[in-house]
């Protein structure tokens, strides 16, 4: 198969292209250092992408993003870019993607644990989170025989949670995480949203 990893730089990024390129043709996509460049807030661009990338039989999407701030300190201007970045960025890739991913193919997209678990100061990215499971449960049924349509919820990742200082060990590592990904986009299913286990 010849993929698509939106998200290419990052940490999940650099796992799950490790993970399948044994067995596929896989390419990169990001903001920069990339092979194709891409803005997710940007619908434009997304096109941009999916014209220079040609013929593909998947897509995963591990980037985007969203603002973490208390509910009482959120702009409009912050749910706006969350809104614009990580859930109509990947609403915008199943649309514009229907026309350029083979027949069969699959789109795997990101929401996380803060959809059904939220905390202090998630409001946004709890909302944007939630949001992409429910539209790739709808759009599945619309797509079903023509795309897949599936999303990895991957919780705390142990690496980043790492990086931020804090304890790793309720975290689940991004080796894992990303065999939710390849499992998605190597398995016949479509409407799940697959959370990944330790």
């Amino acid at each position: 198969m010849r993929i698509l990893v939106v998200g290419a730089t990052g940490l999940l990024g650099k796992e799950i292209i490790q993970q399948l390129s044994p067995k596929h043709d896989v390419i990169g996509a990001s903001r920069n250092g990339s092979a194709f460049k891409v803005d997710l807030s940007d619908k434009g661009s997304i096109i941009a992408m999916y014209n220079d990338a040609g013929p593909l039989d998947a897509v995963i999407c591990v980037g985007g993003t969203a603002k973490f701030a208390p509910l009482d300190a959120l702009q409009d201007s912050d749910f706006a870019f969350s809104l614009d970045n990580k859930l109509m960025g990947q609403v915008n890739l199943v649309r514009c993607g229907t026309q350029k991913i083979n027949p069969g193919g699959s789109i795997t997209l990101t929401s996380g644990t803060l959809a059904q678990y939220p905390m202090p100061g998630s409001t946004a990215i709890s909302l944007v989170n939630a949001g992409v499971e429910a539209f790739c449960r709808a759009a599945a049924l619309e797509l079903k025989g023509m795309l897949r349509v599936n999303v990895v919820s991957p919780g705390w990742v142990a690496e980043t949670l790492q990086q931020m200082g804090r304890d790793p060990s309720g975290g689940v590592h991004a080796s894992v995480v990303a065999q939710a990904y390849r499992k998605c986009v190597e398995e016949d299913f479509t409407g799940q949203v697959v959370s990944a286990a330790r």
